[in-house]
């Protein structure tokens, strides 16, 4: 990949809580980059009421990435499952992984509604796939087929943050699911490095909405977090043997890589 290598999550283009209304706003963000990878959940692929403004958003992407020089690299997400390729990016040789998280846990997003309820169905999706238990790329379409087959098939429209925080809570055993994944992420993280790519030493991920960095069993793990509120958005690059990580400042007219928060030399 051409280098700096910059890494974003979870933009979710289109959707009702996403905080990007305009591409040309995510400018500075590219600029400057030689690759961009976006993390996973760019765009809202299964929701059929945000699909058209989705497509338009992301195919505004990619020529904004195009006018820039910079090459986008988009891995699948649990909202946009259909992106060719392996399901995860390698930087310095495999020391780095890049990939979206749903993988981390056997049922992609278990604190969703549809999920829930559906233990039989991803059974069957695991039994198709014998091999995800030690083989990431048949772990990915493991992923792949849960984020399909039970994908949300209700977006709630004209909600406040009131209401959207109180449609999050219930059912009771949805909270206890997110709040679990959100302080068990980093573990996780480490679980999956452990099984599917030991000779990493970084886990790049997004998925939870919750900006992290954990340090467990000598493996670093973080979470990007998120363009969605109430989350917020960091940005990730790889240059020259340095990882840095920051804070994306955001207005309404731009967003741009802000403060420092880790620097690593590998």
């Amino acid at each position: 990949m051409n280098e700096p290598v910059r890494i974003l999550s979870d933009l979710h283009l289109g959707h009702k809580v996403s905080r990007i209304e305009d591409i040309a706003t995510l400018r500075p963000l590219i600029a400057g980059a030689g690759t961009v990878i976006f993390n996973g959940d760019t765009w809202q692929e299964l929701a059929k009421p945000f699909l058209e403004r989705a497509t338009a958003m992301l195919g505004d992407l990619k020529a904004l990435c195009h006018e820039e020089g910079a090459d986008a690299v988009f891995l699948p997400g649990n909202h946009d499952p259909s992106w060719p390729g392996r399901g995860w990016a390698e930087l310095a040789g495999g020391r780095i992984i890049v990939t979206h998280g749903d993988t981390l846990l056997r049922e992609g997003s278990p604190w969703k509604r549809e999920i829930l309820l559906a233990e039989k169905h991803i059974a069957r999706i695991w039994k198709h796939y014998p091999g995800a238990e030690f083989d990431p790329e048949e772990r990915v379409c493991v992923a792949r087929d849960i984020a399909r087959e039970l994908c949300s098939v209700e977006y709630p429209t004209g909600r406040r943050v009131w209401q959207r925080a109180w449609d999050a809570v219930l059912p009771p055993q949805r909270a206890v699911k997110m709040i679990e994944a959100w302080f068990t992420q980093g573990t996780a993280g480490a679980d999956f490095c452990d099984r599917f790519f030991p000779q990493a030493e970084i886990l790049v991920i997004g998925h939870f909405h919750r900006v992290g960095s954990w340090l467990i069993r000598g493996r670093r793990v973080i979470n990007l977090g998120s363009f969605t509120t109430p989350g917020r958005a960091q940005w990730m690059e790889w240059h020259d043997g340095w990882l840095s990580r920051g804070w994306v400042d955001e207005s309404a007219t731009e967003c741009q890589k802000g403060a420092t928060v880790d620097v690593w030399r590998l």
